[in-house]
C-alpha cells in the first residue's frame, strides 16, 4: 500500500518494494512559451488542463502539444505508449495511462513499466486508484497543494508476482469496460434527451394524441403572469433540519439536488411556519453568488404541502398547466431569457414580476404538454436507472479492488489457486 506495511501484512509470494525497482519513474517539463516553435508540434502533453481526462484508464488526448524542438530545449520526454502517470498538483492522485507516445508537465510523475516480469502498468494504474486518498493526504502547502518528489522516491508498493499482477489487471479491466459502456450509454441518452426537449417543446415534433393522431391543435405565446402567479418561500434554515418531521425543500437543495422534477422530498423539519407547496407549483431559484444563468433552474412540484424555504419563487398555476412540461421549457428553452432578468453583481435576483412579463409558447391543448412531459419523464427514468447501473459497477470494482490488491482474495494462474 501507499502507507507503510508490516512483514505480516504481506500476503506470501508478495514483495514490498520501492516503486522506483519495479518500474522506471520519470518527470516532466513545460518547453518554454517564449519560442513559438516549441509548440503545437504535434507531441501530446500532458498538463493540469488534462485533469479532467484522467481516472477514465487510457489518455487519448491532450489539451496542449509540443514540438520536437520543445523536447530538445527542454527537460521534457517523450514517454511510451502504456506509460503510467499521475498528477502531484492540482487533481492530486488523479492517473491515466498513455494510449500513444506523450510527454508530460512537471506536475505529473510518470513510470514506464516492462510489463514482463516485474511491474504491469495496469497494475499499477489501479493499485494508484486504490490509494488515491493516501496521495491527497501527503500533499502540502497553503495556497496550492502538492506532493513534493522525495516523497515517490520512497514510495513503496505491494506487489505479487508478475503473472498474478497481470491477472488482477484483467479481472479489474472486465468492470472498466462495463463502466465506460454505461458512461458512454448515459452520455447518448442524455444528448438523445436534449435533442428531444429541442423538437418537442417548441413545437417543431408533434406527438400522438390517445387516439393515435398527431396533435394539431394550435401553440400559443402568452405571459408567464397569465398562467401562474408568484409567491417567495419563508426561511428554514439548514438547523432547522431533523430526521423526522414535515417535508421541505431548501433553496439550496433546487441546484444540489433535484432536477426538473421533485421525485422524492430529501428533507424534514419541525418547523410548521412556512409556505406550504400545491401540486402543480413549479419552483425557481430567487438568488444565486454566480451567475444568471444557474437562477434558470425550474422544478415542478408533484405534492401538496411540502414546506417550501426562502429564497424561492414559487410558481403557482392559475389555469391548466403540466407543472413538467413547463420546468422542462423554462429550464432548457427560456434559460438565457430568465438569466437576462437576474439583478445584481455580487448576489444576483430574480422576482416575480420580471418572470412574470416572460413570453412562454405553449400547447393550448393540455394533453399535449402531458404527453410531452410523459416522454422526457421516461426519458429521465432511462438515465437514471443507467447512472444507477454504473454507480453499482463502480462499487463492485472498488470491493474487488479492496480485496484483490491486498491480496485478501487470491487469484486462479495457469490453473493454480495463488
Amino acid at each position: 500500500m501507499a502507507r507503510s506495511l508490516n512483514a505480516h501484512q504481506i500476503p506470501k509470494g508478495w514483495q514490498y518494494e520501492l516503486l522506483d525497482k519495479l518500474a522506471e519513474r520519470c518527470s516532466g517539463h513545460t518547453p518554454s512559451k517564449s519560442f513559438p516553435e516549441y509548440w503545437n508540434g504535434g507531441i501530446k502533453w500532458i498538463s493540469l488542463a488534462d485533469s479532467h481526462r484522467l481516472d477514465k484508464g487510457y489518455v487519448y488526448e491532450t489539451d496542449k502539444e509540443i514540438s520536437t524542438e520543445g523536447i530538445k530545449n527542454s527537460s521534457a520526454n517523450v514517454h511510451p505508449v502504456g506509460t503510467v502517470v499521475i498528477s502531484r498538483d492540482a487533481g492530486i492522485g488523479k492517473s491515466g495511462v498513455m494510449a500513444e507516445p506523450m510527454a508530460v508537465s512537471q506536475h505529473f510523475i510518470a513510470w514506464k513499466c516492462d510489463n514482463e516480469q516485474k511491474m504491469n502498468n495496469w497494475y499499477l494504474y489501479n493499485w494508484l486508484q486504490f490509494n488515491k486518498y493516501e496521495f491527497e493526504r501527503q500533499a502540502v502547502g497553503s495556497t496550492i497543494k502538492t506532493i513534493g518528489l522525495p516523497f515517490f522516491k520512497k514510495l513503496k508498493i505491494a506487489a505479487p508476482p508478475y503473472l498474478e499482477q497481470q491477472k488482477i489487471a484483467n479481472i479489474l479491466s472486465t468492470w472498466d469496460k462495463a463502466i465506460s459502456t454505461t458512461e458512454r450509454l448515459i452520455e447518448n441518452s442524455t444528448q438523445q434527451k436534449k435533442s428531444l426537449m429541442q423538437q418537442l417543446l417548441t413545437g417543431k415534433k408533434r406527438l400522438f394524441n390517445d387516439e393515435g393522431k398527431r396533435f394539431e391543435g394550435e401553440w400559443e405565446e402568452i405571459k408567464l403572469g397569465s398562467l401562474y402567479s408568484f409567491k417567495r418561500g419563508k426561511g428554514i434554515s439548514k438547523g432547522q433540519l431533523t430526521e423526522n418531521g414535515n417535508k421541505c425543500v431548501l433553496y439550496g437543495e433546487l441546484y444540489t439536488h433535484y432536477g426538473e422534477v421533485i421525485h422524492e422530498v430529501k428533507s424534514r423539519t419541525r418547523e410548521i411556519n412556512s409556505v406550504k407547496s400545491i401540486k402543480g407549483d413549479v419552483l425557481i431559484p430567487a438568488s444565486t453568488t454566480t451567475t444568471g444563468i444557474d437562477l434558470a433552474n425550474a422544478t415542478a412540484v408533484l405534492e401538496d404541502d411540502i414546506l417550501l424555504g426562502g429564497d424561492i419563487n414559487i410558481l403557482r398555476p392559475k389555469k391548466a398547466t403540466d407543472a413538467i412540461f413547463m420546468a422542462h421549457l423554462l429550464t432548457h428553452i427560456k434559460k438565457f431569457e430568465i438569466a437576462r432578468k437576474g439583478q445584481g453583481i455580487t448576489i444576483i435576483h430574480v422576482y416575480g414580476k420580471d418572470l412574470a412579463n416572460l413570453d412562454v409558447l405553449t400547447p393550448k391543448d393540455l394533453k399535449e404538454q402531458q404527453k410531452i412531459a410523459i416522454v422526457l419523464t421516461n426519458a429521465d427514468k432511462e438515465i437514471e436507472l443507467l447512472e444507477q447501473q454504473l454507480a453499482n459497477f463502480q462499487q463492485e470494482k472498488k470491493a474487488l479492488m479492496q480485496v484483490l490488491l491486498t491480496g485478501k482474495k487470491r487469484v486462479v494462474v495457469d490453473g493454480e489457486v495463488i
